[in-house]
């Protein structure tokens, strides 16, 4: 069985983050890889109501799905995202973070929520790997928030990061055209996807830049101080997106590190999810795995071209 390997794009056609999307794609496409590409624009995503149906179902050991199912394409899209070995978001920066047509996509995935819909065995278990490029047009001051907004929602669906890629002073259309480093660097992307998911689950690992950001754990750049949380737990400075805890110290050039303490990765742990048929206690829900739903294969469009910017790829499902 070949391996999947979907692409989600949600910014402008033909331009930075569906060109270098495409780049990491097309090497997966190369590399055996079963390869389908959407742009989120292409698509009709209603914002979350908050009417916490979902997790009201949760808490009873219920799939109530989300009431707006029938009513937008958000359901078509995670049928065969879930069904996916690995997923690549591209996704441009504004205002620091991610595009609000991802964000909008993203804040509605809870009730695809995998560990609880595997407790139930609504789907089955499938691990999964994913890559994340943002793109912007200035440097990483002004995307400061753009990697880890992404990073944050994986968790939901249990997407286990294994390269990311943020893309500085590329604001005009296309304009990554201009920088081969750039163009090569979302290829090996494409590259460090198809290593990993060829690789036996216990032993995947990160596969991006050694010295990425601040937190080891998750190589994200985002610390906070911290504070006592309702379990009694404290550390000093804090993963503001893994969770991970510990302190910074100095090095012997002078610079400083996080360094993760010997239990700062329990907020970091995926929590015991509760057997539904002995209880009806709400579960800590958490990301568990990412999972394959659907046996039938959806109808795909395939990436083949020498020149990426000009590849024009409709939307996979019928519809907005």
């Amino acid at each position: 069985m070949s391996v999947k390997v979907m692409g989600i794009a949600a910014g402008r056609k033909n331009s930075n983050n569906e060109i270098l999307l495409k780049e990491a794609l097309m090497y997966c496409e190369e590399a055996g890889a079963e390869v389908t590409m959407i742009n989120l624009k292409d698509y009709n995503i209603l914002d979350c109501t908050g009417c916490t149906s979902c997790t009201m179902g949760m808490s009873q050991g219920k799939n109530t799905g989300c009431v707006l199912d029938e009513k937008d394409d958000k359901k078509k899209i995670m049928d065969v995202m879930l069904a996916q070995d690995a997923v690549i978001f591209s996704v441009p920066t504004y205002d620091l973070m991610p595009a609000s047509a991802y964000l909008t996509f993203a804040h509605r995935s809870l009730s695809y929520e995998t560990a609880f819909l595997e407790t139930i065995g609504a789907i089955k278990h499938k691990d999964r790997v994913a890559g994340l490029i943002a793109v912007g047009g200035s440097t990483r001051s002004w995307q400061s928030m753009a990697l880890e907004g992404l990073q944050a929602t994986m968790f939901t669906t249990d997407l286990k990061v294994v390269d990311m890629i943020l893309a500085t002073r590329v604001p005009g259309q296309a304009q990554c055209l201009l920088d081969d480093s750039l163009i090569a660097r979302a290829r090996q992307l494409g590259e460090h996807i198809m290593t990993a998911v060829n690789t036996p689950v216990k032993e995947r690992k990160w596969l991006g830049e050694e010295d990425m950001g601040w937190c080891p754990n998750c190589h994200s750049n985002a610390l906070v101080l911290g504070e006592q949380q309702w379990d009694g737990l404290y550390y000093p400075i804090e993963c503001q997106v893994c969770g991970a805890g510990g302190t910074l110290e100095q090095t012997e050039d002078g610079k400083w590190k996080f360094v993760i303490q010997k239990d700062g990765l329990l907020k970091a742990a995926p929590p015991v999810v509760l057997d539904f048929s002995k209880t009806k206690t709400c579960a800590p829900f958490s990301a568990a795995a990412m999972l394959a739903a659907r046996p039938d294969k959806p109808a795909a469009t395939t990436i083949t071209s020498a020149f990426i910017s000009f590849i024009a790829i409709p939307p996979v499902f019928s519809g907005n």
